[in-house]
């Protein structure tokens, strides 16, 4: 299970797993994590993993998905722990207030109860290994009865029908594996990673700013209470610059993610983008190929995020726009040795009829 995402990569997982093992990569670094989906399968298919991002909750999920081995863990000891927290009285704390009340993210009945568990989580199990496999069972329970289109933008005008639905916690799929979580900006540490067999670049497309479309998670894991604004109840750090990624500036995005693929410490790299990103696809195989390597191109037919298919909304919930289009192409470039690569393109496209060959460049 996981919450939902702009951007996920849900249905590319299996193939960017397959890409993977026909690497024979034994080590990686899924460099842009969000959720970690795609590194919670890099972990599943043997690779010692890396996550990185920069948002706070993103770091949670990654110590519960890739740094924790399923293996090793006590899963009747979760299992107690959630029994717990669930029995905890509910309490109408910040989150009823403000995403229950103020706005109208979650129904109240389980505004209190968010509360109250999250209360629990840090006094009881603060100094724990248990906190970040209970925060992700907690985003995730949150995020299964929510009122959204899938980003907290702007919340339903009217209560999804989950929303009416009891929260309840479960048990996180933990993944066998032995990694890394890391939480900073990727320009940055790039330049200190240690080297992998494969890095995995999947960097934000365009002006979504992942800060604002998931700002109740980031709260609900630094439990900070902050100032809000705005009918949408945004964190009043959401208007500091330093919370804008350089991959959501349309003139600066270019240059920083030139860089940040030429300097990554891998011998393979992939890098995952989508049509309807500040970068056209040429650019892109420039980029790659600025590495010295030759350069294969995938594309992959796919539905855009769930609320292009349902309408534009404004921040209230009222509907303001047609859609354009429902679908876009997402590109999986693939940068490094040639046999290496070609070998891994071939063997997705034996396997898939999703994928087609977009095009290759030899540096």
């Amino acid at each position: 299970m996981a919450i939902k995402y702009l951007g996920s990569k849900r249905v590319l997982v299996p193939v960017l797993g397959d890409l993977l093992a026909a690497s024979g990569a034994g080590t990686a670094l899924d460099l842009f994590t969000g959720t970690t989906r795609v590194a919670q399968e890099f972990c599943r298919r043997g690779a010692r993993t890396t996550a990185v991002d920069l948002a706070t909750y993103s770091e949670v999920l990654a110590q519960c998905y890739v740094e924790l081995d399923a293996a090793a863990v006590d899963r009747a000891e979760i299992v107690d722990a959630l029994e717990h927290l669930e029995s905890l009285p509910p309490v109408r704390g910040y989150i009823t207030e403000t995403f229950c009340e103020a706005s109208r993210y979650f129904h109240p009945k389980n505004g209190v109860r968010i509360d109250a568990i999250r209360e629990g989580i840090d006094e009881h199990y603060g100094d724990s290994w248990l906190r970040p496999v209970l925060l992700t069972s907690l985003m995730e329970a949150a995020d299964a009865v929510d009122s959204t289109v899938g980003i907290q933008m702007a919340y339903l005008k009217q209560w999804a029908r989950r929303a009416s639905n009891d929260l309840k916690l479960k048990v996180p799929e933990l993944t066998p594996c032995a990694g890394k979580a890391v939480r900073g900006d990727a320009t940055e540490l790039v330049h200190s990673l240690p080297h992998v067999d494969l890095a995995y670049l999947d960097p934000p497309y365009n002006q979504h700013r992942y800060f604002t479309n998931y700002h109740i998670w980031e709260t609900l894991v630094r439990w900070d209470a902050p100032e809000c604004y705005g009918v949408a109840c945004k964190r009043i750090d959401s208007r500091d610059p330093a919370t804008m990624s350089v991959f959501n500036r349309k003139r600066e995005m270019a240059p920083a993610l030139a860089q940040t693929i030429k300097s990554v410490n891998a011998d393979v790299v992939m890098v995952s983008f989508s049509n309807e990103g500040y970068v056209p696809l040429e650019d892109l195989v420039e980029m790659c190929k600025a590495r010295g390597n030759p350069v294969e191109v995938l594309a992959f037919d796919a539905k855009r995020y769930v609320g292009s298919l349902i309408g534009i909304y404004n921040p209230s919930g009222d509907k303001v726009g047609k859609v354009s289009h429902t679908r876009n192409t997402e590109y999986v470039l693939l940068s490094g040795e040639a046999d290496r690569i070609g070998d891994m393109a071939s063997t997705v496209l034996d396997r898939t009829q999703q994928f087609s060959r977009a095009g290759s460049a030899v540096s």
